[in-house]
């Protein structure tokens, strides 16, 4: 399971990835692991202003539809496009081309309550 160092991650299996004052967000490996094949992702918040852990979205799998939860507060700026067309980039590469959305953060405070790699990996054992 890849679990990269660098990123911030959530208990709801979000990862977060913080360039200046905006975000970067997408599900993990093991999330993606254990949807299974994804087929749609939602993104209908663009350009609204959400708190923490509100649902920004919902990524559906064969089996199941599942809830995407905001990881810090703040605007979604933009929705990766790519997914319309290929949303099993989150599959094959859910910390790099299959990224979901990029957001501006409203409360920096907040990234102190996120995991690090090494606590979201003692999270999903």
């Amino acid at each position: 399971m890849n679990i990269p160092a660098e990123l911030k991650y959530t208990k709801d299996h979000e990862w977060i990835k913080i360039e200046g004052d905006t975000a970067i967000v997408g599900i993990t490996d093991f999330a993606q692991g254990e949807l299974g094949d994804i087929v749609y992702v939602e993104v209908e918040t663009l350009d609204e202003t959400l708190d923490q852990e509100e649902v920004f979205g919902t990524v559906e799998a064969v089996k199941t539809v599942s809830d995407l939860f905001l990881p810090l507060s703040g605007t979604i700026t933009e929705f990766n496009d790519e997914l319309e067309d290929e949303p099993e980039l989150v599959n094959t590469d859910p910390y790099g081309m299959g990224w979901m959305i990029k957001m501006t953060m409203s409360d920096t405070a907040q990234i102190a309550g996120l995991m690090d790699a090494a606590a979201y990996k003692e999270l999903v054992g």
